[in-house]
């Protein structure tokens, strides 16, 4: 996992570093790079959300299907297969759009966390060669961070300023872009290279008392708050999320309160970016059922199934005349027609003349009357 992070991180560092180079704030630079890719990301939330609406379309049928077929798993697949090909419906579409942006997300995250390998772009036995000073330099060794050994290329930039002589390792050029890059952590006010609990203190009631010590007791709140927020919304726009039970539906809202004990104990920056990333999240969601909500999505669906099949219906040429065979008429071959018409054409002349020598007649015996 930490090597695919890496290695998107570090195609996705480079956008970083230029808003970085822009704005001169880490800051701003994680909010426009975690829009950004939430914005290349957006058609596939589009392509998942069609996905789950034709799914539910098709979800009456298949409920009956297994009720019919429920002790035949044979015959209820085949069926199964039959329905997904009338409807035009693919399982596996959904799971491509969920896919593809789970290792975008991955790398974003690591291009956060590790800003000198996949920001800066450093050479990796160089980073390799400082994180191994944070075990030498007083002060910094027993830290959280570095025993966890996740953070440590923030814990250099957090102690550049102490760390800087031992860092011989580095050119000036590269010395240059670390301090550059260590004074544009603070944000409104927030120091996002600092940890909102003191890591030193081991009980958890130790760690709220000395959070509310500093602001970056915001971090974890927000944390906390935006994901409870984000989990109610997504949950009352997608009914297929209310009906869950049990552990599933528990962690929908346990999963909030992980993450806020998580960002209590690590680099604010890490907790502000899960702050961005759940609130671009949330837009996003809102987007997607403003435009492309389930219901809309299934009527304009079936509006193109209706105009599909009118199109058809006007393509098909009409019968000609002599083989259009109406309700309650016997079919007649053309050569019988003809002849059945050349009768019926004689009888009606005779008639006719029949007609006009009658009328002479009479007209005649009464003028002699």
């Amino acid at each position: 996992m930490v090597g695919i992070g890496n290695f998107f991180g570090s195609f996705l560092g480079y956008l970083l570093w230029i808003f970085y180079q822009l704005f001169k704030n880490y800051g701003v630079a994680i909010i426009l790079f975690t829009i950004v890719l939430k914005i290349v990301m957006f058609p596939f939330s589009i392509n998942q959300q069609k996905s789950m609406a034709a799914n539910s379309k098709l979800s009456a049928k298949q409920k009956e299907l297994q009720k019919k077929y429920g002790n035949d798993r044979v015959k209820m697949n085949d069926e199964m297969q039959k329905l997904y090909e009338k409807e035009g419906y693919n399982p596996a579409s959904g799971c491509l759009p969920m896919l593809i942006p789970f290792p975008i997300m991955i790398g974003l995250y690591y291009t956060v966390i590790n800003p000198l390998s996949n920001a800066l772009h450093l050479g990796k036995e160089a980073v390799t060669q400082a994180v191994s000073i944070l075990q030498t330099v007083p002060g910094i060794s027993g830290s959280f961070t570095y025993q966890n050994g996740f953070y440590n290329e923030m814990e250099i930039v957090r102690h550049f300023s102490v760390l800087r002589p031992y860092l011989t390792m580095f050119t000036d050029d590269e010395l240059s872009k670390i301090q550059s890059l260590s004074s544009g952590f603070n944000f409104l006010g927030l120091n996002l290279l600092g940890t909102p609990t003191d890591t030193s203190v081991t009980s958890f009631f130790g760690k709220l008392v000395s959070m509310f010590q500093t602001n970056l007791w915001l971090i974890p709140v927000l944390c906390l708050v935006s994901s409870i927020i984000t989990q109610v919304i997504t949950t009352r726009l997608q009914p297929a999320m209310q009906q869950q039970q049990g552990c599933m539906k528990w962690m929908l809202y346990g999963l909030p309160a992980i993450s806020a004990v998580f960002a209590m104990s690590v680099p604010a920056a890490v907790g502000f970016y899960w702050i961005i990333s759940t609130l671009t999240s949330l837009i996003q969601v809102l987007l997607v059922h403003a435009f492309f909500s389930p219901a809309s999505l299934t009527a304009k669906a079936e509006a193109q199934r209706v105009a599909l099949l009118e199109l058809e219906e006007a393509a098909l040429e009409p019968l000609p005349s002599h083989l259009r065979q109406y309700p309650g008429e016997k079919f007649v071959p053309q050569e019988n027609r003809k002849d059945e018409q050349s009768a019926v054409k004689k009888e009606s002349g005779q008639k006719k003349k029949s007609g006009k020598s009658t009328g002479g007649q009479d007209s005649y015996l009464g003028k002699k009357k």
